[in-house]
């Protein structure tokens, strides 16, 4: 009896059900031993001023998205890997390490950004993964290898970062992550991308198991660096390779995906717009660009009043609202109709902001007042209580 897997079950689409069903599993199943473990080690995160959160919670949660995703996606042999997706997972265990070691031990920055140029070079350069036109946006084709390996590396360290940065409240990072991978996955999937499909489908499925545990309130777990790390890693290469394989149908009559850039950046723009606009406004204020703080849009959404749960559903369908619509408004415009369309959306963005930052100080001078208050008629009690008749 032959118990070869690929032989067993013919089709691939089902091979890939069967591998979404494996990677929820064992992250579902390895998350609670994990976080048992950082608890009995002490491996929690404590919070701190700007901490959305106020009790000690394990920080492993990555792991187990590792493992789902990795034992998931190497079920099957699906002939059409390649050596870009080997390259692929020798950055991903580059990065994977580098996350465990700060989730225990805070590394320095520069380790930091060193690690993450030098996982992504090693798929761009070393498997010429990158970008090789802008879709005819404002006029721009084809670009010159050099200039497309520099602005590769830099979009991999820039969403890396930005996964990283977004991982301010429950389920965001995940949520983000796992509409994104699955997007992607769908089209390799209808596409004949078996291999891409596995590995973007099987990474979906295991942040939905662990959003399971990361919306608890008895057994939370956050994913840490480990997780936000690989899964901006693994989202940067399906988006890369999404553009990429669409570039070479760019000017077919009959290509539907000719906007494959700017449906990118828009299936990313929680990351995307939200790092734009806090480094830009930390360097406008004359500080670090990496100095925590409490301007991104999560935390104003929680300020504002609403759950974390809210606030990452709230995001959550902006991403798949503006998706679904940029996709049928491509029909109708060129690239650089669509470029204007998201400069657009970004100013729209901003707007918002600033008026949920305005909103943010008006509800906490009126507790502040209010608190002063109740401190003054506390006050004048205390004084009546004691005065002499």
């Amino acid at each position: 009896m032959n118990l070869v897997l690929e032989e067993l079950i013919l089709d691939k689409n089902l091979q890939i059900i069967l591998s979404m069903v494996i990677s929820l599993a064992i992250t579902w199943r390895a998350i609670p031993v994990i976080r048992n473990l950082s608890i009995l080690r002490g491996l929690l995160e404590n919070p701190v001023k700007r901490s959305s959160h106020k009790n000690p919670t394990p920080t492993f949660g990555g792991v187990g998205i590792f493992a789902g995703t990795m034992i998931g996606y190497m079920m099957w042999n699906f002939r059409d890997e390649g050596f870009v997706l080997h390259r692929v997972i020798a950055g991903l265990m580059i990065l994977f390490f580098l996350g465990l070691k700060d989730d225990m031990y805070p590394l320095a920055p520069l380790k930091k950004l060193g690690s993450q140029i030098l996982a992504s070079i090693l798929v761009v350069a070393g498997s010429d993964l990158r970008i090789t036109s802008f879709f005819g946006i404002f006029g721009v084709h084809e670009i010159p290898y050099i200039i497309g390996v520099v602005i590769t590396v830099f979009i991999f360290v820039a969403l890396i970062n930005a996964f990283n940065l977004i991982d301010g409240i429950d389920g965001l990072a995940a949520g983000i992550g796992m509409i994104a991978s699955g997007g992607f996955g769908l089209w390799y999937m209808l596409n004949g991308y078996w291999s891409l499909a596995c590995l973007s489908l099987s990474l979906s499925a295991s942040l939905l198991a662990f959003l399971r545990y990361n919306f608890s309130q008895t057994s939370k777990v956050f994913m840490g660096d480990t997780g936000s790390l690989i899964v901006g890693y693994l989202v940067t290469i399906l988006a890369i390779e999404f553009i990429q394989l669409n570039h070479n149908y760019n000017f077919s009559p009959n290509n539907r995906y000719v906007s494959a850039p700017v449906l990118t950046i828009v299936i990313l723009s929680v990351p995307i717009f939200d790092t734009l606009r806090v480094f830009g406004l930390r360097i406008l204020k004359g500080k670090s660009p990496f100095k925590a703080d409490r301007l991104h849009l999560h935390h104003l959404l929680v300020d504002n009043g609403l759950s974390h749960l809210a606030a990452s559903l709230t995001l959550y369908a902006m991403t798949i609202g503006l998706t679904i619509f940029t996709y049928f408004l491509r029909t109708f415009f060129t690239n650089t109709a669509l470029s204007l369309y998201i400069i657009t959306l970004f100013g729209i963005y901003l707007g918002v902001c600033s008026w949920l930052e305005v909103r943010r100080f008006r509800i906490h001078r009126k507790k502040t007042e209010e608190n002063l208050s109740k401190k003054e008629g506390s006050a004048i009690n205390l004084k009546g209580s004691i005065s002499p008749n």
